[in-house]
């Protein structure tokens, strides 16, 4: 028989706005949005006190002023993020031997075993009370036997409290709630559900998984299973990755600058692409040359974190520029993004448009889907279809 697992979702409340009121006890209590000021900029965070006027996190900033003109707006330091979510995490690290860090704010536990030894929910809310203690931030958790159902139970919980859902008892807990609080659910799948007469987790479990396979295709299943409480995942053994680079040695030495930079673009693009698929984001970027004779030189930069290819490409080309002052033939070139955190690209972009989070977010999706260079700049087509070889360098 299969033992009884039991899983800890941690999530910190508003996280961004919680970490701007550790700097600044004036913001407490007052509609806070945290992101890019201009109109075309997005809601990157917001405070519980602007969600009452229908607020939410990726929605245009233009948009939230107008359903709450009275909120603060603050650019945002994803520095500063990025540093307490690091204390977070190496409590937790202390703690515990099995988590997964799923984001720069979220965190799964892997307790099963321990009841007999402690007890898990008053092990989980220790852990909870030890971070609210010395990082000084609001968290909430949720206990049950599976990922899913501990991710809807913090939802359920917060703001700052815990909530543990017994074994047997997932179903029930479930069925009273709006469709929307399935994980992996959106905004288009829950229009098509409610086309369905489908606005309860309930009406979904009575359905028959097959219905909603001949909808959604394999998701179907997926959802069906989410909806009952049903979810094998295990927690994924966290491990931080300090960088991610790739390199390409060239059949021929060259001396095609035109080519060398559309190597370049081919290269930054495949690496962004991956950053984001990792919800990570870079603070320094390192170009690397070789020439025929073996003498290598690199240079690297440090900037504000991004995933942005925008951003990152323009940077690349120019420490290739400033690089390549010999004139001779090229026999090797690399591309290297360090000092990584993790961190939604949409979240990220305190000064960016939606225009450019829609573009990345469809190009990300066709390249998933499709295999990597389906969608990406034309100079770097020239290059072919081809993928360079990344590597990450892991910490030890």
């Amino acid at each position: 028989m299969e033992a009884k697992r039991s899983i800890v979702h941690m999530d910190l409340d508003s996280y961004f706005v919680s970490v701007e009121r550790l700097f600044d006890s004036r913001l407490n209590g007052k509609p806070i949005l945290i992101g890019g000021s201009g109109d075309r900029g997005v809601v990157a965070s917001c405070s519980y006190e602007a969600r009452k006027f229908g607020v939410h996190s990726a929605m245009p900033m233009r948009t939230a002023r107008q359903l709450c003109p009275e909120a603060l707006i603050i650019r945002g330091d994803f520095e500063k993020y990025s540093q307490k979510s690091h204390e977070v995490t190496e409590i937790i690290r202390e703690e515990v031997p099995l988590f997964e860090k799923s984001s720069i704010d979220e965190f799964y536990i892997d307790l099963t075993g321990m009841d007999r030894f402690f007890g898990c929910f008053k092990l989980s809310q220790q852990i909870r009370q030890r971070i609210i203690k010395e990082t000084g931030l609001p968290i909430s958790l949720g206990l049950s036997e599976n990922k899913t159902v501990s991710k809807v139970a913090t939802g359920e919980a917060k703001p700052n409290n815990e909530k543990q859902i017994l074994f047997g008892e997932e179903k029930p807990f479930l069925a009273p709630l709006s469709v929307r609080k399935i994980p992996m659910i959106g905004e288009k799948t829950s229009q098509t559900l409610y086309n369905m007469g489908v606005k309860k987790v309930q009406t979904l479990q009575q359905m028959p998984a097959e219905l909603l396979q001949a909808t959604f295709g394999k998701n179907g299943n997926m959802i069906w299973e989410k909806a009952n409480g049903i979810d094998r995942s295990p927690v994924t053994p966290y491990s931080e990755a300090k960088s991610i680079s790739t390199e390409n040695t060239f059949e021929q030495d060259t001396i095609d600058v035109k080519m060398l930079e559309a190597t370049l673009v081919a290269m930054c693009e495949q690496l962004t692409g991956k950053l984001r698929q990792n919800l990570q984001l870079t603070a320094c970027v390192s170009v690397k040359i070789r020439y025929s004779d073996f003498d290598t030189h690199t240079m690297q930069q440090r900037i504000p974190y991004t995933s942005a290819d925008h951003t990152l490409i323009p940077l690349v080309k120019e420490l290739f520029r400033k690089l390549y002052n010999r004139r001779i033939l090229i026999r090797l070139i690399g591309v290297r993004f360090s000092s990584l955190v993790y961190g939604n690209y949409q979240i990220k972009l305190f000064e960016d448009t939606q225009e450019q989070i829609n573009l990345y977010q469809a190009m990300d999706k066709i390249n998933g889907k499709f295999g990597e260079k389906t969608v990406c700049r034309a100079v770097g087509m020239s290059v072919g279809r081809r993928s360079f070889n990344p590597f990450n360098g892991m910490a030890v």
